[in-house]
């Protein structure tokens, strides 16, 4: 009897540890997609107006792989996920069968 209520107190002791021992950052991995032809030129870039309110970030427009063809997404304020995000803008990288396309995102 002894025994089993030992085992239950490890057991209880060590779920409390683990549970409350920092976990390991999730790793990020970005996927891009091949698109046959390049998207065209910027149709605006930087910002319009002032921030609506304190803390938003100003967006820039950019080409985005939509439905099979490329659509303009307008600049916008924006407010970040958390104060130290940063937004980093797509990014098209040359290919022989095309350009390599990765969707804009906020980092950390």
């Amino acid at each position: 009897m002894k025994n089993k209520q030992l085992l239950s107190v490890f057991a209880f002791l060590l779920i409390a540890v683990l549970s409350t021992a920092p976990q390991p950052a999730l790793a990020k991995v970005g996927v891009g997609i091949v698109v046959g032809t390049p998207p065209p030129p910027p149709i605006a870039v930087g910002p319009v107006g002032i921030a609506p309110a304190p803390g938003y970030v100003w967006v820039d427009g950019y080409w985005d792989w939509v439905g099979g063809k490329w659509i303009w997404v307008p600049g916008r304020w924006a407010r970040p996920p958390h104060p130290r995000a940063v937004w980093v803008g797509p990014v098209y990288r040359p290919r022989p069968a095309g350009v390599l396309y990765f969707r804009g995102h906020w980092r950390r």
